[in-house]
């Protein structure tokens, strides 16, 4: 396995930990949830359109490549936007540490029935008794720290 991507992966982690806080510092600045959800969706959006500005080399799809996606396939930036509102919503009232832990919880469980039958494109990796004791102590862990 690659330590850069095991790097990578750690430091998503750790900045999906401070965004929580810089989102909700933003939302108490604009005293607006779904406004401070745009305003964070806007510049990670000018981030990227530099990035795709920068480092793209191909063309840019045509309209009908667009048009022939599956509507499902549209779901992250769906799935993205509950995230960030959400975390926004809540994270004053739960606190960083709770609201990860319940994150890295859902986020195991979906991963492994994802894992388990191939959802959404990913190569099937069967359920074990060895993930399933993972997910155990994750569950235990979050129980853990929600309670002290």
């Amino acid at each position: 396995m690659h330590y850069f991507f095991l790097l990578l992966a750690f430091l998503i982690g750790v900045t999906n930990t401070f965004q929580s806080g810089v989102n909700s510092q933003l939302r108490l600045a604009t005293q607006n949830p779904i406004l401070s959800s745009i305003l964070s969706f806007a510049t990670g959006l000018c981030v990227l359109l530099v990035c795709y500005l920068l480092f793209n080399k191909d063309a840019i799809p045509s309209f009908e490549t667009f048009r022939s996606i599956s509507w499902w396939k549209w779901l992250g930036g769906v799935f993205g936007a509950f995230y960030v509102l959400t975390v926004i919503l809540i994270v004053k009232e739960i606190g960083p540490a709770n609201l990860l832990c319940l994150i890295i919880a859902g986020q195991l469980v979906a991963g492994v029935l994802i894992d388990h039958f191939g959802w959404v494109g990913f190569a099937v990796h069967p359920m074990n008794i060895w993930r399933i004791f993972g997910i155990g102590l994750i569950i235990l862990g979050g129980v853990l720290v929600l309670k002290n």
